[in-house]
């Protein structure tokens, strides 16, 4: 028995010496295989600027990196949703069934974005959301998804205190969106502003895409002290300039998206006074914001805007929950988790750490367009450090409130 034991050994430890040399090696061959990036964005239609953006900033950050993350070359494949849920579906369906992509990216509208949520979990796919920023996933959450771009009302919270604390507004109508984005960007909005004291005295909703605004204008009472509005990409652009043309004198108090730098230049004179609250600015001081902007207008001609940064650092946290599971996209949920675990101390924005639900804690800057020699820029004129999507409630307080959606809360003066 002795010898026969003995006969074997030399084999033994001839299969357990290449057992060492083998297995890194096909780790290295598991990771230098092609990552394939399926990226939902809106590439036409009256959102299309908005999703140039989030390319823009998604294409710079993978040529600054050699076009690699995690240790793999990357492959991006991109699918058109044209701000519609069901376009979004059909592409989505496509990226992952025929396409074979290992982690989806995108899209921008909150509409897409819940649309793809039950898609998401069924494939069991990780997706990375840097701009869409619907609530309600929150409240119901993905193991698949996480936010690293912000959540609908985390900076209408803070535009809310600030309307009434700072700029001492005690009464205010609302006007936005009739969707998910719309409500939970003004809910969110109306909930501190009402918490703080002040009178919410008329909500109006318009369709997503509407470019005459007289009737909703018409509508607006004209004894309020501001009106607070939310709107994005080409139905901003009317928004505003029709505001103008009407001959409305009340100040507007908007969401962020409203002048972003995407729609900005169009918007023109039409933005100047207004003040806004959101997580990016590309008048921001600071190394890191002064370098991305300078490099971001070198590479594209433009200096970015929230949806450029988004794109950018979207893509940074998908990099280093890759790097940290060595490229390796096989288990999503661990990918996700990685994701969550990662921070982003130098972003263009500030620092950025995920919560336990998936969504970003940040610095929000309070903005106000000025007129730079006839270029109308997003002025930060105070900032909010560390806001948490909760606001000053605890995640406990908060979600055993009612979810913000058309009617909730309820406007306290209308």
């Amino acid at each position: 028995m002795r010898s026969y034991r003995h006969r074997w050994l030399p084999l033994v430890a001839a299969v357990a010496l290449a057992v060492s040399i083998f297995a890194p090696m096909r780790g290295a061959v598991a990771q230098s295989k092609t990552l394939k990036i399926g990226v939902l964005l809106p590439l036409s239609g009256p959102f299309e600027a908005l999703g140039a953006y989030t390319r823009e900033g998604l294409e710079l950050y993978l040529k600054e990196h050699h076009n690699m993350m995690g240790g793999r070359p990357v492959q991006v494949i991109y699918g058109d949703d044209t701000n519609n849920p069901a376009v979004g579906l059909t592409q989505l369906r496509k990226l992952v069934e025929q396409d074979h992509v290992d982690v989806l990216f995108g899209p921008v509208a909150a509409n897409v974005g819940a649309a793809s949520v039950p898609f998401v979990n069924q494939n069991k796919i990780a997706m990375i959301w840097p701009i869409v920023c619907d609530d309600e996933l929150t409240r119901h959450p993905s193991e698949y998804i996480i936010r690293t771009g912000w959540v609908c009302s985390q900076t209408t919270h803070v535009l809310g205190d600030y309307a009434y604390k700072t700029l001492g507004y005690r009464k205010v109508a609302t006007i936005g969106y009739d969707f998910n984005f719309g409500w939970q960007s003004i809910q969110g909005f109306a909930d501190v502003f009402m918490t703080d004291g002040g009178k919410i005295t008329k909500e109006i909703w318009t369709p997503i895409v509407t470019t005459d605004f007289s009737p909703y204008l018409s509508a607006i009472p004209r004894d309020v002290d501001a009106v607070m509005c939310s709107f994005s990409g080409n139905p901003a652009i009317n928004f505003m300039k029709q505001y103008r043309q009407f001959g409305l004198k009340m100040p507007l108090i908007c969401q962020g998206n409203a002048t972003d730098e995407s729609t900005l230049a169009a918007e023109g004179q039409a933005a100047v006074g207004i003040v806004t609250a959101l997580q990016y600015s590309p008048q921001l001081p600071g190394t890191a914001n002064r370098g991305f902007v300078a490099r971001y207008k070198k590479a594209f001609g433009h200096i970015p805007g929230y949806y450029g940064e988004g794109g950018y650092v979207g893509a940074e946290f998908l990099d280093k929950g890759l790097t940290a599971l060595h490229g390796d996209t096989s288990d999503p949920i661990a990918l996700i988790k990685a994701i969550r675990a990662a921070t982003v101390n130098d972003a263009p924005r500030g620092p950025i750490k995920i919560d336990d639900y998936g969504a970003p804690i940040q610095n929000v800057y309070i903005r106000k367009v000025k007129d730079d020699n006839g270029t109308p820029v997003n002025d930060v004129i105070r900032t909010y450090s560390n806001v948490s999507e909760f606001w000053t409630w605890t995640p406990q307080q908060y979600l055993a409130r009612p979810a913000y959606n058309r009617g909730s809360p309820p406007c306290n003066g209308c």
